[in-house]
């Protein structure tokens, strides 16, 4: 059998050498060899960085996130394909779906992100303006630049679909072409998935590489704009992460480990409960989903030491139902490990944990499976302990990472969150419980710990994503035993991606540098700029209108037809006593409509719609007998790439007779292209 290809410098790889076999989780069965022999890991690197970074950088976010989501839809066209595959890693159809499907809408969500909350260009400008002198001639702002490097993925065997599209995607975004290096015992499955990456044609070359076999000296040619993102032991990514290369070149380093996550009950949630149903149903899904083989699967359950025999009881009744065999057999629920090894690290576990805990349902030296042979694939029975004594170690300190969770009581709040806390550092918790006084006390107890926590109860639960499901638009890992890294995260994972740099300029350099018109740089007047198409409008376009003044009739009638008599608008004796005001003031949304009926152009044109304002401030009262002006000036131009309009961020600043701004605001509006109508 032919070991996989790695896909490098832009061709596939063939090994000289046979390689070592990988074997099917559910027969034992050679599924494929792997090999690195022969890989020119630096020539890859470079490659990278010379010919898939610069082809990304050249496209905007929008074009980039387009990509993605054409992407996801080529994938999903041939899911079936991937499913079949998946199967020999021990996988049921469920847990091919978390995986494939996961990878999948992580892409499309990516791709909808990046259209909705980045520009069409190839720089992010990242929060306001910061006035740095009293004229206003100095200022800062942040930029964010895509590092000119590489993002070198390490990922673990449990999820070789999702890992990899859940690392590729931010950093595609973020303009930088990754090299996918998957585990061994899983990596027939990646290979597909770049097999089918490259055969769509859709990326640019060089975005996506594939390292098939050992990273051998791979973390020795990496500079400083390199990205490493690791997802596996915490062993591994300590040893890792004080690679001399790594720590000489502070190479940004981004660790999800395997922790012990746990699941707390609250003593509310008693049998009958909708909560202690659904406490029991998540813990049993946790341990049998992968079989267990997921970072985020509850490893200690600690629940109120009064419902310890209960939540037992409830918890070894669902195992029980559970059938172990071949995904593919009639019925079956779960599942092999990956391989053989990996049952093996778990029955080692296993017997360290049963030194502090006895065995409530399980034995990990036998298990009745379904069209299958136990002992030639990987398979091994759930294993629920139960830890009478809490304080023991080795249910804080040792993982086994298969179908194993240990059951600890506790008798306060307090010591809830202690346990809680002794698994130092964790990707995700849960807490089950109605007791909304309970959940803050252990969420704001437990969350310097985790990553992530799960508040469940019958409120949620229709919807929830359940314990152990990260979700691509919140932040994936976690501190300390966590591997103290951040991943997925929605734009803040993009961001991980790129250089943050705080830029000193003048406003109209700063205008030119970033796109964005920025206050105190020079407006253009002229042509009324909604008489402009977008590919005729440029930032700093702008209109004053105006003077108009305010009556108090007009702000009567405002009253009146909105039925907004406050006060301040309506009464002098009460507005006057108002430390704020000197008499009657007029109305703040009276105020921005005046400013509309000053600054539109009424005739068709190539301003489709107002879709929006944002950031308004009320700053210098108005009151009647006040002239007000108005000054409209483009602030952000953004043309979409799917579409035959754009966005226009117009600044608004409205004045009285004496200068003084008396409200500011950004208006958001859909201006056609050219020949847009």
């Amino acid at each position: 059998m032919t070991a996989l290809r790695s896909f490098v410098s832009g061709r596939w790889h063939v090994p000289p050498d046979e390689g070592r076999p990988v074997l099917d989780a559910v027969t034992g069965e050679e599924v494929a060899r792997i090999s690195a022999t022969g890989v020119d890991r630096a020539a890859a690197l470079a490659y990278g960085r010379s010919t898939g970074g610069p082809a990304l950088r050249e496209l905007t976010f929008h074009q980039r996130a387009l990509l993605l989501k054409q992407l996801a839809l080529y994938l999903r066209e041939h899911r079936k394909e991937l499913y079949t595959l998946s199967a020999r890693t021990g996988a049921t159809l469920a847990d091919s779906r978390i995986d494939v499907d996961g990878g999948i809408g992580v892409l499309l969500s990516y791709g909808s992100k990046g259209r909705r909350e980045l520009p069409n260009d190839t720089v992010l400008v990242e929060g306001e303006v910061e006035p740095l002198g009293k004229g206003g001639t100095f200022v800062g702002r942040h930029l964010c630049t895509p590092l000119p490097g590489v993002a070198v993925q390490i990922n673990a065997f449990n999820f070789p679909m999702w890992g990899p599209l859940e690392k590729l995607a931010p950093a595609f975004l973020a303009g930088m072409p990754s090299l996918i290096k998957p585990a061994t015992p899983t990596a027939y499955l990646t290979h597909k998935l770049v097999e089918l990456i490259v055969a769509s044609g859709l990326l640019p070359e060089g975005t996506v590489q594939l390292l098939c076999g050992e990273a051998g000296d791979l973390l020795d040619h990496l500079t400083e704009q390199d990205v490493v993102g690791f997802t596996g032991s915490a062993a591994t990514a300590a040893r890792l992460r004080h690679h001399p290369t790594v720590a000489a070149r502070s190479v940004r380093f981004n660790a999800e480990a395997d922790s012990l996550n746990c699941s707390v009950l609250g003593p509310d949630a008693r049998p009958g409960t909708p909560e202690f149903d659904l406490y029991v149903q998540q813990l049993v899904t946790e341990m049998t989903a992968k079989a267990g083989q997921k970072c985020t699967a509850i490893r200690r359950a600690i629940v109120p030491a009064g419902l310890l025999a209960a939540v037992a009881e409830a918890t070894a009744e669902r195992l029980a139902a559970v059938k172990i065999g071949n995904p593919a057999g009639d019925g079956v629920t779960m599942g092999p490990l990956a391989a053989r090894e990996q049952r093996d690290e778990v029955r080692r576990a296993v017997k360290a944990l049963m030194g502090a805990a006895d065995t409530i349902y399980g034995d990990p030296g036998r298990v009745a499976v379904i069209d299958a042979d136990a002992e030639r694939g990987a398979f091994l029975s759930p294993i629920l302990l139960r830890a009478d004594d809490p304080g023991r170690g080795e249910v804080h300190e040792v993982e086994a990472f298969g179908p194993v969770a240990t059951l600890i009581p506790y008798n306060s709040t307090r010591e809830a969150v202690e346990l809680a806390a002794r698994g130092r550092g964790s990707l995700v918790g849960s807490v089950v419980t109605a007791d909304t006084g309970f959940a803050r006390e252990v969420v704001f107890g437990v969350a310097p710990w985790h990553g992530r926590i799960l508040v469940l109860n019958a409120e949620d639960a229709a919807e929830s994503t359940g314990h152990g499901s990260p979700l691509p638009m919140l932040v994936h890992g976690g501190p300390g035993r966590a591997g103290g890294g951040e991943e997925l995260g929605g734009i803040r994972g993009v961001l991980h991606h790129m250089q943050r740099t705080a830029v000193q300029a003048g406003p109209a350099m700063m205008s030119a540098l970033t796109g964005r018109w920025t206050q105190g740089a020079p407006r253009a007047e002229g042509v009324h700029p909604f008489r402009k198409h977008l590919g005729e409008l440029r930032v700093g376009d702008s209109v004053t209108a105006g003077p108009r003044t305010v009556t108090l009739a007009d702000v009567e009638h405002f009253a009146e037809f909105t039925g907004d008599t406050f006060y301040a608008h309506m009464n002098q004796e009460a507005a006057a006593a108002n430390p704020f005001f000197e008499g009657r003031v007029a109305h703040g949304y009276l105020i921005v409509s005046l400013a509309a009926g000053l600054f539109v152009d009424p005739d068709p044109g190539p301003v489709l719609a107002n879709y929006g304002l944002e950031n308004l401030r009320f700053l210098t009262p108005v009151y009647p007998g006040d002239d007000l002006s108005v000054t409209l000036t483009a602030k952000q131009i953004t043309p979409r790439e799917d579409a035959d309009y754009g966005e226009v961020r117009w600044d608004t600043r409205v004045t009285n007779q004496d200068g003084a701004v008396v409200a500011a605001y950004d208006v958001l509006t859909m201006v056609g292209k050219e020949g847009t109508e």
